[in-house]
């Protein structure tokens, strides 16, 4: 996937994030039906920097949330990055259905749930014969924010992905009363503490609660916390 030149994201070395270029940030919560299940993402209030570069909070400690305020060099926050380099693709598990395939690197989990409905993903990928469980697989996919689950066309092997513009997405979860992610949209270039960039995708989340064992991407851990931001 192409890169955006002028938007760039860099990990400070026990730090925040640091954000280059003009890129909207915006809250983004997970709108659940009765029953709790996760359904759609509702588009929240944008919120401006105000300084260039900007920096996001990683620590999960900031008075001042999204934005970083230092309070990662009281708390000692221990920022070092597990994730490594190795692209997506090739740590994916790979499941085959009739029309569709589903491919899966688990430890990306944002604990968004967008998968479990109407007998989960991993489950309707066996029934994609069938259109409208096709296309209900296709969007419970493509609605996952980390990018762990993508579904491929199986005639084509092509992924279908989001049309998802450069920008950013604070999650909030109200469903569980905790706070998630910042979901990385579009393409936008994520480089470790060393600055060398991790690969370009349309659509990662990235850790702000301080707890992911998988930094600097998400693994749910928010969730075990229950890692609240006052935001919403």
């Amino acid at each position: 996937m192409e890169k955006h030149p002028d938007i760039r994201i860099r990990v400070v070395k026990n730090g925040p994030y640091q954000v280059s270029g003009n890129v909207p940030l915006q809250i983004q919560t997970i709108g659940a039906n009765t029953e709790g299940e996760s359904i759609e993402w509702i588009a929240g209030r944008h919120i401006t920097p105000e300084s260039q570069p900007f920096y996001l909070c990683r620590c999960g400690h900031s008075r001042n949330k999204p934005f970083c305020d230092n309070s990662h060099k009281q708390a000692l926050f221990d920022g070092t990055e597990t994730a490594g380099h190795t692209n997506y693709i090739e740590e994916a598990d790979l499941m085959e259905g009739p029309a569709m395939l589903l491919t899966d690197v688990q430890k990306l989990c944002a604990f968004a749930r967008f998968c479990d409905p109407n007998g989960q993903v991993w489950g309707m990928v066996n029934e994609t014969d069938d259109p409208a469980i096709k296309e209900q697989f296709i969007k419970q996919a493509s609605e996952c924010p980390s990018g762990r689950l993508i579904a491929w066309d199986k005639a084509t092997q092509t992924p279908i992905e989001p049309q998802l513009e450069a920008s950013i997405g604070i999650i909030e979860d109200p469903a569980q009363g905790i706070s998630g992610p910042l979901w990385i949209r579009g393409g936008i270039e994520i480089a470790d503490a060393t600055n060398n960039p991790y690969e370009i995708r349309n659509r990662v989340t990235l850790c702000r609660c301080g707890a992911s064992r998988n930094k600097p991407y998400c693994d749910g851990s928010h969730a075990s916390i229950k890692f609240h931001d006052g935001l919403e």
